[in-house]
């Protein structure tokens, strides 16, 4: 996955990704539209089969950096619960 930032000012960040899919995109896009400080998330592509999607992030208030940092890291702290269920769950077999 290769990350190229598109456009970033203080309230908008785009970024085009490169060889990822929706799969991963997705997830983020739906945390980030449940920040009350993002006004807007979407991920976007031209073409169903291209290798490339952009991430855009507009805030209410506060920095986009921010909020896809924060998005990032719940998605991360989730997964890692998700595991650790998983795991304790087989060793209970």
């Amino acid at each position: 996955m290769k990350l190229k930032t598109i456009k970033k000012t203080k309230t908008e960040l785009e970024i085009e990704i490169i060889d990822e899919n929706e799969t991963i995109l997705n997830p983020i896009t739906h945390i980030l539209s449940e920040n009350e400080d993002v006004e807007y998330a979407t991920c976007m592509t031209d073409n169903p089969l291209a290798s490339k999607r952009r991430l855009f992030i507009r805030m209410k208030k506060g920095s986009p950096d921010d909020a896809l940092k924060k998005a990032v890291k719940y998605l991360d702290d989730e997964i890692k619960k998700f595991w650790k269920s998983f795991e304790t769950s087989k060793s209970k077999k």
